[in-house]
Protein backbone atom coordinates (compact mmCIF):
# COMPACT_ATOMS: atom_id res chain seq x y z
CA UNK A 1 0.00 0.00 0.00
CA UNK A 2 2.86 2.36 0.39
CA UNK A 3 4.42 1.28 -2.34
CA UNK A 4 1.40 2.38 -4.45
CA UNK A 5 0.89 5.78 -2.09
CA UNK A 6 4.56 7.08 -2.88
CA UNK A 7 3.95 5.89 -6.84
CA UNK A 8 0.36 8.37 -6.88
CA UNK A 9 2.62 11.04 -4.81
CA UNK A 10 4.67 10.70 -7.66
CA UNK A 11 2.56 11.06 -9.73
CA UNK A 12 0.60 14.38 -8.08
CA UNK A 13 4.00 15.65 -7.60
CA UNK A 14 4.83 15.38 -11.31
CA UNK A 15 1.56 16.46 -12.31
CA UNK A 16 1.75 19.50 -9.99
CA UNK A 17 4.97 21.04 -11.78
CA UNK A 18 3.76 20.35 -14.75
CA UNK A 19 -0.23 21.93 -13.65
CA UNK A 20 1.87 24.85 -12.01
CA UNK A 21 4.21 25.75 -15.32
CA UNK A 22 1.25 25.37 -17.00
CA UNK A 23 -0.85 28.03 -14.81
CA UNK A 24 2.10 30.38 -14.73
CA UNK A 25 2.75 29.93 -18.91
CA UNK A 26 -1.64 31.12 -19.01
CA UNK A 27 -1.05 33.82 -16.49
CA UNK A 28 1.90 35.63 -18.38
CA UNK A 29 -0.26 34.45 -21.87
CA UNK A 30 -2.96 36.62 -20.05
CA UNK A 31 -1.02 39.83 -18.77
CA UNK A 32 0.48 40.13 -22.02
CA UNK A 33 -2.40 39.95 -23.70
CA UNK A 34 -3.21 43.23 -21.81
CA UNK A 35 -0.81 45.31 -23.83
CA UNK A 36 -1.20 43.22 -26.71
CA UNK A 37 -4.98 44.06 -26.96
CA UNK A 38 -4.54 47.65 -26.26
CA UNK A 39 -1.66 47.97 -29.36
CA UNK A 40 -3.79 45.46 -31.80
CA UNK A 41 -7.35 46.97 -31.21
CA UNK A 42 -10.31 44.29 -31.05
CA UNK A 43 -9.79 44.19 -34.76
CA UNK A 44 -6.29 43.42 -34.77
CA UNK A 45 -7.30 40.69 -31.91
CA UNK A 46 -9.54 39.15 -34.44
CA UNK A 47 -7.36 38.33 -36.45
CA UNK A 48 -4.45 37.35 -34.17
CA UNK A 49 -7.26 34.57 -32.90
CA UNK A 50 -8.08 33.15 -36.18
CA UNK A 51 -4.44 32.94 -37.47
CA UNK A 52 -4.69 31.09 -34.19
CA UNK A 53 -6.83 28.87 -34.13
CA UNK A 54 -5.75 27.86 -38.25
CA UNK A 55 -1.97 27.42 -36.34
CA UNK A 56 -3.95 24.91 -33.79
CA UNK A 57 -4.96 23.36 -36.53
CA UNK A 58 -1.88 22.52 -38.29
CA UNK A 59 0.00 21.85 -35.03
CA UNK A 60 -2.33 19.49 -34.16
CA UNK A 61 -2.03 17.71 -37.34
CA UNK A 62 1.48 17.92 -37.26
CA UNK A 63 2.87 18.03 -33.55
CA UNK A 64 0.78 18.04 -31.04
CA UNK A 65 -0.01 14.66 -30.18
CA UNK A 66 3.65 13.57 -30.81
CA UNK A 67 4.38 14.40 -27.02
CA UNK A 68 1.56 12.12 -25.84
CA UNK A 69 2.63 9.16 -28.32
CA UNK A 70 6.41 9.36 -27.37
CA UNK A 71 5.84 9.79 -23.70
CA UNK A 72 3.52 6.06 -24.27
CA UNK A 73 5.33 4.38 -26.17
CA UNK A 74 8.93 5.12 -24.37
CA UNK A 75 7.24 4.57 -20.93
CA UNK A 76 5.68 1.25 -22.29
CA UNK A 77 9.44 0.36 -23.16
CA UNK A 78 11.07 1.34 -19.74
CA UNK A 79 8.81 -0.82 -17.84
CA UNK A 80 9.94 -3.89 -19.71
CA UNK A 81 13.65 -2.03 -19.35
CA UNK A 82 14.79 -1.73 -22.93
CA UNK A 83 15.86 1.66 -22.31
CA UNK A 84 17.74 1.26 -25.90
CA UNK A 85 14.39 0.64 -27.61
CA UNK A 86 13.30 3.46 -25.55
CA UNK A 87 15.65 5.34 -27.12
CA UNK A 88 14.93 4.39 -30.78
CA UNK A 89 11.56 5.14 -30.06
CA UNK A 90 13.04 9.13 -29.64
CA UNK A 91 15.21 9.00 -33.00
CA UNK A 92 12.52 7.60 -35.06
CA UNK A 93 9.97 10.21 -33.47
CA UNK A 94 12.78 12.89 -34.42
CA UNK A 95 12.21 11.96 -38.32
CA UNK A 96 8.71 11.78 -38.55
CA UNK A 97 8.07 15.14 -36.43
CA UNK A 98 11.08 16.55 -38.91
CA UNK A 99 8.56 15.44 -41.91
CA UNK A 100 5.39 15.84 -40.41
CA UNK A 101 6.31 19.47 -39.18
CA UNK A 102 7.89 20.67 -42.86
CA UNK A 103 5.26 19.47 -44.75
CA UNK A 104 2.35 21.61 -42.42
CA UNK A 105 4.98 24.35 -43.07
CA UNK A 106 4.90 24.70 -46.42
CA UNK A 107 1.00 23.88 -46.74
CA UNK A 108 0.51 26.35 -43.96
CA UNK A 109 2.76 29.16 -45.11
CA UNK A 110 1.87 28.96 -49.22
CA UNK A 111 -1.88 28.09 -48.58
CA UNK A 112 -2.23 30.91 -46.30
CA UNK A 113 -3.99 33.22 -48.57
CA UNK A 114 -6.96 30.83 -49.59
CA UNK A 115 -7.16 29.71 -45.80
CA UNK A 116 -7.51 32.77 -44.44
CA UNK A 117 -9.92 34.42 -47.37
CA UNK A 118 -12.05 31.14 -48.55
CA UNK A 119 -12.29 29.09 -45.51
CA UNK A 120 -12.04 31.59 -42.38
CA UNK A 121 -14.02 34.46 -44.12
CA UNK A 122 -11.41 36.60 -42.86
CA UNK A 123 -8.61 37.47 -45.62
CA UNK A 124 -6.28 39.80 -43.44
CA UNK A 125 -5.34 37.05 -41.16
CA UNK A 126 -3.25 35.77 -43.82
CA UNK A 127 -0.10 38.17 -42.47
CA UNK A 128 -0.23 36.44 -39.37
CA UNK A 129 -0.62 33.01 -40.49
CA UNK A 130 2.40 32.99 -42.87
CA UNK A 131 4.53 34.31 -39.57
CA UNK A 132 3.41 31.59 -38.04
CA UNK A 133 4.10 28.70 -39.99
CA UNK A 134 7.57 28.28 -39.33
CA UNK A 135 6.37 27.67 -35.99
CA UNK A 136 5.24 23.95 -36.83
CA UNK A 137 8.00 22.90 -37.74
CA UNK A 138 10.15 24.00 -34.30
CA UNK A 139 7.41 22.67 -31.93
CA UNK A 140 6.82 19.13 -33.95
CA UNK A 141 10.69 19.00 -32.67
CA UNK A 142 10.23 20.19 -29.38
CA UNK A 143 7.22 17.92 -28.75
CA UNK A 144 9.26 14.88 -29.01
CA UNK A 145 11.79 15.67 -26.70
CA UNK A 146 9.03 16.68 -24.01
CA UNK A 147 7.53 13.43 -25.04
CA UNK A 148 10.42 11.48 -24.51
CA UNK A 149 11.35 13.13 -20.76
CA UNK A 150 7.66 12.77 -19.97
CA UNK A 151 7.97 8.85 -20.66
CA UNK A 152 10.87 8.54 -18.60
CA UNK A 153 8.83 9.98 -15.79
CA UNK A 154 9.76 13.33 -15.23
CA UNK A 155 8.30 16.61 -16.07
CA UNK A 156 10.61 19.26 -15.30
CA UNK A 157 12.40 19.95 -18.60
CA UNK A 158 8.98 20.21 -20.30
CA UNK A 159 7.55 22.63 -17.24
CA UNK A 160 10.85 24.62 -17.70
CA UNK A 161 10.84 24.69 -21.34
CA UNK A 162 7.08 26.12 -21.32
CA UNK A 163 7.54 28.79 -19.18
CA UNK A 164 10.85 29.84 -21.07
CA UNK A 165 8.64 29.76 -24.24
CA UNK A 166 6.29 32.00 -22.84
CA UNK A 167 7.86 34.87 -21.47
CA UNK A 168 10.24 35.11 -24.18
CA UNK A 169 6.57 34.89 -26.46
CA UNK A 170 5.18 37.85 -24.41
CA UNK A 171 8.13 40.31 -24.73
CA UNK A 172 8.86 39.10 -28.37
CA UNK A 173 5.01 39.35 -29.42
CA UNK A 174 4.87 43.12 -27.68
CA UNK A 175 7.66 44.38 -29.49
CA UNK A 176 6.56 42.77 -32.92
CA UNK A 177 2.97 44.05 -32.81
CA UNK A 178 4.29 47.29 -31.80
CA UNK A 179 6.66 47.36 -34.60
CA UNK A 180 4.38 46.18 -37.29
CA UNK A 181 1.65 48.39 -36.34
CA UNK A 182 3.50 51.59 -37.71
CA UNK A 183 3.72 49.30 -40.81
CA UNK A 184 0.55 48.38 -41.27
CA UNK A 185 -0.34 51.98 -40.99
CA UNK A 186 2.11 53.46 -43.60
CA UNK A 187 0.57 50.34 -45.71
CA UNK A 188 -3.18 51.47 -44.83
CA UNK A 189 -2.42 55.38 -46.28
CA UNK A 190 -1.25 54.09 -49.04
CA UNK A 191 -3.76 51.52 -49.86
CA UNK A 192 -7.00 53.07 -48.52
CA UNK A 193 -7.56 50.67 -46.24
CA UNK A 194 -7.63 51.24 -42.41
CA UNK A 195 -7.93 47.38 -41.69
CA UNK A 196 -3.91 46.58 -42.96
CA UNK A 197 -2.68 48.33 -39.60
CA UNK A 198 -4.17 45.65 -37.16
CA UNK A 199 -3.70 42.93 -39.84
CA UNK A 200 -0.31 43.72 -39.36
CA UNK A 201 0.08 44.26 -35.82
CA UNK A 202 -1.98 40.41 -35.42
CA UNK A 203 1.06 39.58 -37.80
CA UNK A 204 3.86 41.13 -35.41
CA UNK A 205 2.15 39.77 -32.20
CA UNK A 206 2.14 36.22 -33.30
CA UNK A 207 6.12 36.47 -34.14
CA UNK A 208 6.60 36.00 -30.32
CA UNK A 209 4.95 32.05 -30.64
CA UNK A 210 7.65 31.06 -33.44
CA UNK A 211 10.67 32.83 -31.14
CA UNK A 212 9.66 31.28 -27.70
CA UNK A 213 8.80 27.69 -29.43
CA UNK A 214 12.48 28.01 -30.69
CA UNK A 215 14.14 28.84 -27.26
CA UNK A 216 12.18 26.34 -25.49
CA UNK A 217 13.42 23.45 -28.69
CA UNK A 218 17.05 24.89 -27.73
CA UNK A 219 16.62 24.68 -23.98
CA UNK A 220 15.50 21.20 -24.72
CA UNK A 221 18.62 20.33 -26.47
CA UNK A 222 20.73 21.39 -24.02
CA UNK A 223 18.42 19.06 -21.15
CA UNK A 224 18.69 16.05 -23.77
CA UNK A 225 23.08 16.98 -23.83
CA UNK A 226 23.33 17.04 -19.98
CA UNK A 227 21.53 13.79 -19.79
CA UNK A 228 23.30 11.86 -22.32
CA UNK A 229 26.27 10.85 -20.09
CA UNK A 230 23.27 9.12 -18.21
CA UNK A 231 22.08 7.80 -21.24
CA UNK A 232 24.74 6.32 -22.30
CA UNK A 233 25.20 4.16 -19.01
CA UNK A 234 21.31 2.85 -19.02
CA UNK A 235 21.89 1.80 -22.88
CA UNK A 236 25.21 -0.09 -21.84
CA UNK A 237 23.59 -1.76 -18.97
CA UNK A 238 20.16 -2.67 -20.98
CA UNK A 239 20.37 -6.82 -21.19
CA UNK A 240 16.93 -6.56 -23.46
CA UNK A 241 17.93 -9.00 -26.18
CA UNK A 242 14.23 -7.65 -28.42
CA UNK A 243 15.55 -4.21 -30.56
CA UNK A 244 12.64 -2.74 -32.37
CA UNK A 245 13.22 -1.82 -35.94
CA UNK A 246 13.21 1.97 -37.46
CA UNK A 247 10.20 1.02 -39.78
CA UNK A 248 8.22 -1.19 -37.24
CA UNK A 249 8.78 1.75 -34.82
CA UNK A 250 7.79 4.56 -37.05
CA UNK A 251 4.26 2.37 -38.27
CA UNK A 252 3.56 2.00 -34.45
CA UNK A 253 4.07 5.91 -34.12
CA UNK A 254 2.02 6.56 -36.91
CA UNK A 255 -0.96 3.74 -35.34
CA UNK A 256 -0.35 5.61 -31.92
CA UNK A 257 -0.51 8.87 -33.20
CA UNK A 258 -3.19 8.48 -36.22
CA UNK A 259 -6.23 8.23 -33.28
CA UNK A 260 -4.98 11.01 -31.03
CA UNK A 261 -4.31 13.60 -34.14
CA UNK A 262 -8.25 13.25 -34.83
CA UNK A 263 -9.60 13.15 -31.44
CA UNK A 264 -7.99 16.02 -30.60
CA UNK A 265 -8.26 17.60 -33.93
CA UNK A 266 -12.04 16.85 -33.69
CA UNK A 267 -11.99 18.08 -29.89
CA UNK A 268 -10.08 21.46 -30.97
CA UNK A 269 -11.75 21.90 -34.18
CA UNK A 270 -14.30 23.33 -32.91
CA UNK A 271 -12.78 26.73 -32.27
CA UNK A 272 -11.72 27.20 -36.54
CA UNK A 273 -15.70 25.80 -37.25
CA UNK A 274 -17.14 28.19 -34.88
CA UNK A 275 -15.09 31.32 -36.48
CA UNK A 276 -15.69 30.66 -39.82
CA UNK A 277 -19.33 29.33 -39.09
CA UNK A 278 -19.91 32.51 -37.35
CA UNK A 279 -17.78 34.95 -39.90
CA UNK A 280 -19.95 33.64 -42.70
CA UNK A 281 -23.57 33.32 -41.31
CA UNK A 282 -23.32 37.09 -39.67
CA UNK A 283 -22.01 38.63 -42.95
CA UNK A 284 -25.06 36.96 -44.88
CA UNK A 285 -26.79 39.02 -42.11
CA UNK A 286 -25.54 42.25 -42.38
CA UNK A 287 -22.54 42.29 -40.88
CA UNK A 288 -19.24 43.74 -42.01
CA UNK A 289 -15.76 42.21 -41.49
CA UNK A 290 -14.78 44.94 -38.96
CA UNK A 291 -17.69 43.69 -36.81
CA UNK A 292 -17.10 40.49 -37.22
CA UNK A 293 -12.95 40.57 -36.10
CA UNK A 294 -14.07 42.81 -33.28
CA UNK A 295 -16.35 39.90 -31.88
CA UNK A 296 -14.14 37.31 -32.23
CA UNK A 297 -11.57 39.29 -30.52
CA UNK A 298 -13.94 39.57 -27.71
CA UNK A 299 -14.22 35.81 -27.89
CA UNK A 300 -10.45 35.51 -27.84
CA UNK A 301 -10.49 36.97 -23.99
CA UNK A 302 -12.62 34.84 -23.08
CA UNK A 303 -10.75 32.25 -24.13
CA UNK A 304 -7.51 33.39 -23.03
CA UNK A 305 -8.92 33.79 -18.96
CA UNK A 306 -10.87 30.15 -19.61
CA UNK A 307 -7.92 28.59 -20.67
CA UNK A 308 -6.04 29.25 -17.32
CA UNK A 309 -7.20 26.39 -14.94
CA UNK A 310 -8.31 24.56 -18.06
CA UNK A 311 -4.06 24.11 -18.14
CA UNK A 312 -4.97 21.84 -14.89
CA UNK A 313 -6.59 19.49 -17.12
CA UNK A 314 -4.17 19.26 -19.61
CA UNK A 315 -0.85 18.86 -17.13
CA UNK A 316 -2.49 16.24 -14.84
CA UNK A 317 -3.73 14.39 -18.07
CA UNK A 318 0.29 14.50 -19.71
CA UNK A 319 1.52 13.25 -16.32
CA UNK A 320 -0.77 10.92 -15.29
CA UNK A 321 -0.67 8.79 -18.93
CA UNK A 322 3.03 7.16 -18.36
CA UNK A 323 1.77 5.81 -15.30
CA UNK A 324 -1.80 4.80 -16.28
CA UNK A 325 0.62 2.87 -19.42
CA UNK A 326 2.74 1.01 -16.83
CA UNK A 327 -0.39 0.19 -14.66
CA UNK A 328 -2.30 -1.24 -17.40
CA UNK A 329 1.00 -3.26 -18.80
CA UNK A 330 1.06 -4.79 -15.24
CA UNK A 331 -2.33 -5.54 -15.12
CA UNK A 332 -2.62 -3.35 -12.11
CA UNK A 333 -6.29 -2.74 -12.06
CA UNK A 334 -6.52 -1.34 -8.61
CA UNK A 335 -3.37 1.51 -9.81
CA UNK A 336 -5.90 1.87 -12.66
CA UNK A 337 -8.58 2.48 -11.03
CA UNK A 338 -6.27 4.80 -8.13
CA UNK A 339 -4.88 6.99 -10.93
CA UNK A 340 -8.41 7.45 -12.70
CA UNK A 341 -9.40 8.55 -9.41
CA UNK A 342 -6.95 10.98 -8.31
CA UNK A 343 -6.49 12.72 -11.86
CA UNK A 344 -10.17 13.98 -12.09
CA UNK A 345 -10.35 14.87 -8.23
CA UNK A 346 -7.36 17.12 -8.38
CA UNK A 347 -9.25 18.68 -11.94
CA UNK A 348 -12.60 19.16 -10.29
CA UNK A 349 -10.74 20.97 -7.07
CA UNK A 350 -9.67 23.50 -9.19
CA UNK A 351 -12.13 23.39 -12.22
CA UNK A 352 -15.26 23.82 -10.00
CA UNK A 353 -14.00 26.83 -7.67
CA UNK A 354 -13.11 28.42 -10.84
CA UNK A 355 -16.24 27.92 -12.53
CA UNK A 356 -18.50 29.86 -9.87
CA UNK A 357 -15.55 32.18 -9.87
CA UNK A 358 -15.92 32.86 -13.41
CA UNK A 359 -19.71 33.66 -12.78
CA UNK A 360 -19.41 35.76 -9.83
CA UNK A 361 -17.03 38.22 -10.86
CA UNK A 362 -16.31 37.41 -14.41
CA UNK A 363 -16.44 41.15 -15.30
CA UNK A 364 -14.41 42.17 -12.74
CA UNK A 365 -12.01 39.85 -13.80
CA UNK A 366 -12.05 40.90 -17.32
CA UNK A 367 -11.58 44.70 -15.82
CA UNK A 368 -8.68 43.66 -14.00
CA UNK A 369 -6.93 42.73 -16.87
CA UNK A 370 -8.12 44.90 -19.58
CA UNK A 371 -9.07 47.86 -17.85
CA UNK A 372 -9.13 50.42 -20.98
CA UNK A 373 -11.76 47.47 -23.16
CA UNK A 374 -15.66 47.93 -22.54
CA UNK A 375 -16.30 44.09 -21.31
CA UNK A 376 -19.52 43.55 -20.73
CA UNK A 377 -20.45 41.36 -23.27
CA UNK A 378 -17.10 39.26 -22.37
CA UNK A 379 -18.26 39.73 -18.83
CA UNK A 380 -21.60 38.04 -20.07
CA UNK A 381 -19.72 35.16 -22.00
CA UNK A 382 -18.23 34.11 -18.61
CA UNK A 383 -21.42 33.94 -17.03
CA UNK A 384 -22.81 31.77 -19.39
CA UNK A 385 -20.46 29.53 -20.27
CA UNK A 386 -19.03 29.28 -16.57
CA UNK A 387 -20.16 25.78 -16.30
CA UNK A 388 -18.79 24.32 -19.66
CA UNK A 389 -15.18 24.56 -18.00
CA UNK A 390 -16.13 22.28 -15.64
CA UNK A 391 -17.30 20.44 -18.27
CA UNK A 392 -14.08 20.94 -20.59
CA UNK A 393 -11.53 20.18 -18.00
CA UNK A 394 -13.26 17.01 -17.01
CA UNK A 395 -13.54 15.63 -20.80
CA UNK A 396 -9.77 16.43 -21.07
CA UNK A 397 -8.85 14.27 -18.33
CA UNK A 398 -10.79 11.80 -19.49
CA UNK A 399 -9.63 11.25 -22.74
CA UNK A 400 -6.14 11.09 -21.73
CA UNK A 401 -7.48 8.01 -19.23
CA UNK A 402 -8.82 6.60 -22.22
CA UNK A 403 -5.35 7.55 -24.39
CA UNK A 404 -3.09 6.00 -21.45
CA UNK A 405 -5.65 2.82 -21.17
CA UNK A 406 -4.82 2.36 -25.16
CA UNK A 407 -8.42 3.00 -25.61
CA UNK A 408 -7.34 5.55 -28.64
CA UNK A 409 -10.30 5.15 -31.40
CA UNK A 410 -13.30 5.68 -28.04
CA UNK A 411 -12.23 10.00 -27.86
CA UNK A 412 -12.12 9.64 -31.44
CA UNK A 413 -15.92 8.39 -31.77
CA UNK A 414 -17.03 10.46 -29.03
CA UNK A 415 -15.26 13.75 -30.49
CA UNK A 416 -16.90 13.06 -33.61
CA UNK A 417 -20.75 12.51 -32.35
CA UNK A 418 -20.08 15.87 -30.19
CA UNK A 419 -18.83 18.05 -33.13
CA UNK A 420 -22.20 17.07 -34.67
CA UNK A 421 -24.66 18.06 -32.11
CA UNK A 422 -22.09 21.35 -31.50
CA UNK A 423 -22.56 22.18 -35.28
CA UNK A 424 -26.38 21.80 -35.48
CA UNK A 425 -26.60 23.68 -31.89
CA UNK A 426 -24.67 26.27 -33.05
CA UNK A 427 -26.71 26.90 -36.56
CA UNK A 428 -29.77 27.05 -34.61
CA UNK A 429 -28.68 29.59 -32.30
CA UNK A 430 -26.59 31.59 -35.21
CA UNK A 431 -29.62 31.36 -38.02
CA UNK A 432 -33.01 30.97 -35.59
CA UNK A 433 -32.34 32.88 -32.08
CA UNK A 434 -29.76 34.71 -33.79
CA UNK A 435 -27.83 34.86 -30.40
CA UNK A 436 -24.45 36.25 -32.48
CA UNK A 437 -21.25 35.75 -30.46
CA UNK A 438 -23.00 34.07 -27.53
CA UNK A 439 -24.15 31.10 -29.48
CA UNK A 440 -21.12 29.67 -29.77
CA UNK A 441 -20.57 30.20 -25.88
CA UNK A 442 -23.77 27.85 -25.58
CA UNK A 443 -22.66 25.28 -28.16
CA UNK A 444 -19.53 24.49 -25.88
CA UNK A 445 -21.69 23.58 -23.05
CA UNK A 446 -23.49 21.13 -26.06
CA UNK A 447 -20.35 19.73 -26.87
CA UNK A 448 -18.19 19.71 -23.57
CA UNK A 449 -21.39 17.95 -22.07
CA UNK A 450 -21.65 15.34 -24.49
CA UNK A 451 -17.65 14.12 -24.47
CA UNK A 452 -17.97 13.79 -20.45
CA UNK A 453 -20.94 11.24 -20.74
CA UNK A 454 -19.55 9.43 -23.55
CA UNK A 455 -16.03 9.28 -22.10
CA UNK A 456 -17.26 8.12 -18.98
CA UNK A 457 -19.03 5.37 -20.33
CA UNK A 458 -16.42 4.26 -22.02
CA UNK A 459 -13.94 4.13 -19.32
CA UNK A 460 -16.47 2.42 -17.21
CA UNK A 461 -16.60 -0.17 -19.84
CA UNK A 462 -12.82 -0.66 -20.24
CA UNK A 463 -12.15 -0.74 -16.37
CA UNK A 464 -15.20 -0.92 -14.13
CA UNK A 465 -14.68 2.50 -13.07
CA UNK A 466 -16.87 4.89 -11.95
CA UNK A 467 -15.89 8.22 -10.28
CA UNK A 468 -16.69 8.63 -6.74
CA UNK A 469 -18.92 11.63 -6.27
CA UNK A 470 -19.06 12.95 -3.21
CA UNK A 471 -15.56 14.05 -2.34
CA UNK A 472 -14.99 14.84 -6.27
CA UNK A 473 -17.77 16.87 -6.93
CA UNK A 474 -20.57 17.31 -4.24
CA UNK A 475 -17.85 18.89 -1.49
CA UNK A 476 -16.00 20.91 -4.10
CA UNK A 477 -19.41 22.19 -5.15
CA UNK A 478 -20.48 23.56 -1.64
CA UNK A 479 -16.98 24.67 -0.92
CA UNK A 480 -17.15 26.85 -3.94
CA UNK A 481 -20.84 27.92 -3.60
CA UNK A 482 -19.57 28.77 -0.20
CA UNK A 483 -16.76 30.82 -1.67
CA UNK A 484 -19.23 32.72 -4.23
CA UNK A 485 -21.71 33.82 -1.81
CA UNK A 486 -18.73 35.33 -0.09
CA UNK A 487 -16.96 36.74 -3.24
CA UNK A 488 -20.10 38.03 -4.57
CA UNK A 489 -21.16 40.23 -1.25
CA UNK A 490 -17.77 41.06 -1.10
CA UNK A 491 -17.36 41.92 -4.45
CA UNK A 492 -20.12 44.62 -3.91
CA UNK A 493 -18.81 46.01 -0.81
CA UNK A 494 -15.19 46.51 -1.91
CA UNK A 495 -16.86 48.24 -5.43
CA UNK A 496 -18.70 50.91 -3.03
CA UNK A 497 -15.62 51.44 -0.82
CA UNK A 498 -12.53 50.92 -3.14
CA UNK A 499 -13.40 50.19 -6.26
CA UNK A 500 -10.66 49.30 -9.08
CA UNK A 501 -8.34 46.87 -9.23
CA UNK A 502 -7.39 46.55 -5.76
CA UNK A 503 -11.01 45.68 -4.79
CA UNK A 504 -10.70 42.98 -7.58
CA UNK A 505 -7.24 41.73 -6.16
CA UNK A 506 -8.60 41.20 -2.56
CA UNK A 507 -11.53 39.85 -3.80
CA UNK A 508 -9.71 37.14 -5.82
CA UNK A 509 -7.31 36.54 -2.91
CA UNK A 510 -10.27 36.20 0.21
CA UNK A 511 -11.91 33.83 -2.58
CA UNK A 512 -9.14 31.77 -2.52
CA UNK A 513 -8.29 31.72 1.01
CA UNK A 514 -12.37 31.25 1.54
CA UNK A 515 -12.63 27.87 -1.06
CA UNK A 516 -9.88 26.23 0.93
CA UNK A 517 -10.30 26.93 4.20
CA UNK A 518 -14.36 25.38 3.44
CA UNK A 519 -12.49 22.69 1.29
CA UNK A 520 -10.57 21.41 4.32
CA UNK A 521 -13.46 21.70 6.69
CA UNK A 522 -15.27 19.87 4.74
CA UNK A 523 -12.91 16.40 4.60
CA UNK A 524 -12.66 17.61 1.03
CA UNK A 525 -8.69 16.45 1.05
CA UNK A 526 -7.29 14.23 3.43
CA UNK A 527 -3.94 14.52 4.82
CA UNK A 528 -2.41 11.90 2.78
CA UNK A 529 -3.48 13.49 -0.46
CA UNK A 530 -2.03 16.92 0.60
CA UNK A 531 1.19 14.96 1.41
CA UNK A 532 0.96 13.47 -1.98
CA UNK A 533 0.98 17.36 -3.44
CA UNK A 534 4.46 19.71 -3.62
CA UNK A 535 5.62 20.56 -0.20
CA UNK A 536 3.21 18.70 1.27
CA UNK A 537 4.61 17.67 4.84
CA UNK A 538 4.79 21.81 5.42
CA UNK A 539 0.58 22.12 4.13
CA UNK A 540 0.08 19.83 6.78
CA UNK A 541 1.96 21.11 9.03
CA UNK A 542 0.14 24.87 8.30
CA UNK A 543 -3.08 23.57 8.36
CA UNK A 544 -2.73 21.57 11.54
CA UNK A 545 -1.55 24.74 13.26
CA UNK A 546 -4.68 26.70 12.03
CA UNK A 547 -6.68 23.79 12.63
CA UNK A 548 -8.12 23.71 9.12
CA UNK A 549 -8.38 19.57 8.96
CA UNK A 550 -11.17 17.66 9.42
CA UNK A 551 -10.36 15.44 12.54
CA UNK A 552 -13.30 13.21 11.45
CA UNK A 553 -11.40 12.22 8.50
CA UNK A 554 -9.08 10.10 10.22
Amino acid sequence: MAKKKSKAGGFLVQGSILAFAGIITKIIGAVYRIPMLSIMGLEGQGYYDIAFQVYSIALLISSYSLPLAVSKLVSARIAKGQKRNAYRVLKAAMAFAAASGLLITLIVFLGSDFIADSIMGASLSSYALRVLAPGLLIVALMGVLRGYFQGTGTMIPTAISQVLEQIVNAIVSIIGAAVLLGYGQTAAERQNNDLLGPAYSAAGGTLGTVAGALIGLVFLGMCFGAYKNVLKRQLRSDKSRKRDEYQMLLKLLVVTIAPVILSTAIYNSSNVIDSAMFNNIMTAQGYTEQQCATEIGKLGEYYTLFNVPLAVANALGSSMIPGLVRASENRDRKLVHHRIYMAVRYTMLIAIPSAVGFFVIGKPILDFLWPNVENSTQGMMLQIGAISLVFYSLSTITNAVLQGLNRMTKPVKNATIALVLHIVALFIMLVMFKWRIYAIIVSKIVFSLVMCIMNAHDIREATGYIQERQRTFIIPGIAAAIMGVVTFLLDLILDVFIGGRIATLLVLIVAVAVYGISLLKLGGLTEDELLAMPKGATLIMICKKLHLLNESMY
